[in-house]
């Protein structure tokens, strides 16, 4: 498998934001995503990273390629040891927000991918996976 189509970054800044949506949009590009999907896909992959430093402080992204038959697609995954989630059905509702944010995170990123699962327990930390398969 090609080093482009996985790889981690640690999150400790919001510098590592902006790296973390250029190694996202450099995958997506070269996995054959076109420009609607890319934005999507790095649109979400900004928003899951923001709440990693916003919420938990620090944490990893992870992505790779994935595939499911003759399907392929981009996996991100967003993991943290900060406070959890509470209640994960409230959290994706669009409005709901814990934070100064406009609660749009978690569930705009679901609409803008095709999978989207979250793990999450208080006071251990949130997994976020999400996917986005390539059109044929």
């Amino acid at each position: 498998m090609n080093e482009l189509y996985q790889g981690e970054i640690r999150i400790t800044s919001e510098n590592e934001i902006v790296i973390a949506r250029k190694v996202v949009r450099d995958a997506a590009t070269a996995l054959g995503f076109g420009i609607t999907d890319v934005t999507r896909i790095v649109t979400t992959a900004s928003e899951l990273t923001r709440n990693i430093y916003h919420y938990a402080k620090s944490g990893v992204v992870y992505w790779r390629e994935v595939n499911h038959g003759t399907d392929t697609g981009l996996e991100l995954t967003f993991e943290d040891q900060g406070p959890g989630i509470p209640d994960i059905d409230k959290a994706m509702e669009v409005g709901f927000s814990t934070g100064k944010g406009m609660g749009l995170g978690l569930p705009g990123s679901k609409r803008l991918m095709d999978e989207m699962t979250i793990e999450s327990k208080v006071g251990i930390g949130t997994t976020v996976i999400v996917r986005k398969w390539l059109k044929k």
